[in-house]
């Protein structure tokens, strides 16, 4: 797949996407509160990675965002990325709270300075993915939705907020719609009647796979956060390209 073809679902309004990620910033610190060394030093729901690793991601997301909106590499590199994340997670609890409070208000701060001009204007991600910084505050909300269920401290795919759900359903269709990855043609069913087609084009002679649930399960599906579990589908899931 082209990198550069993998642009987030259109923003609507990114300005109201910053204060979604607000919200979910302040639900995502109320959780990392309550964590104590030994919650921090556990492990977290994504393989290998503690807690600590996780909140460090998250921190060093919102700076490399900033760095975006200044125009920099996201990152100085992949290895420097790993390398900051492997720092920064083993640090203890409240050093933890005070480099996510910070970098969040850093990052607030560089959504409120966007004029109206400036949301259109193409920005580089990592590995040489472009996109509109309109894009932004909604990635930035998806890293703390996800990675808030991956803290794995009781808040799971069914509290994620019904309006990122429906997005999200959709985002990640577009995501691995034409991925050289995933060969299968599939077609997305929700309870609601909502339709989405992924994968492979459709090629009649091969058919659809279709898979059927509620939006939520859908998307921890897609986003590898669950093994498709009040999934149904007539053929063995396929399996989905990293993210």
């Amino acid at each position: 797949m082209n990198p550069s073809a993998n642009p987030a679902l259109p923003s609507p309004d990114p300005a109201a996407d910053a204060g979604l990620v607000r919200d979910a910033t302040d639900r995502f610190l109320a959780a990392a509160a309550q964590l104590d060394e030994a919650g921090v030093a556990g492990p977290s729901l994504l393989p290998g990675w503690t807690r600590g690793h996780v909140l460090a991601h998250l921190a060093r997301n919102a700076d490399a965002l900033v760095n975006v909106f200044a125009g920099l590499p996201m990152y100085a590199s992949a290895e420097a990325r790993d390398a900051d994340i492997e720092r920064d997670a083993h640090r203890p609890p409240a050093v933890h709270l005070d480099d996510l409070r910070e970098t969040a208000a850093r990052l607030d701060g560089a959504f409120a300075a966007q004029h109206e001009a400036d949301w259109g204007r193409t920005v580089e991600l990592r590995n040489g993915v472009t996109d509109l910084a309109y894009s932004l505050p909604f990635r930035r909300w998806i890293e703390v939705e996800l990675h808030h269920v991956d803290l794995g401290v009781g808040y799971g795919i069914d509290d994620l907020p019904g309006a990122f759900v429906e997005r999200e359903l959709e985002n990640m269709a577009r995501r691995f719609s034409g991925h050289p990855d995933l060969p299968a043609a599939i077609e997305l069913r929700t309870e609601d009647g909502g339709r989405w087609h992924t994968g492979a084009p459709v090629d009649g002679a091969a058919g659809t796979l279709v898979v059927a649930g509620s939006p939520t399960a859908l998307v921890g599906w897609l986003t590898g956060r669950s093994t498709g579990g009040g999934l149904s589908a007539r053929d063995p899931l396929p399996t989905l390209p990293s993210l």
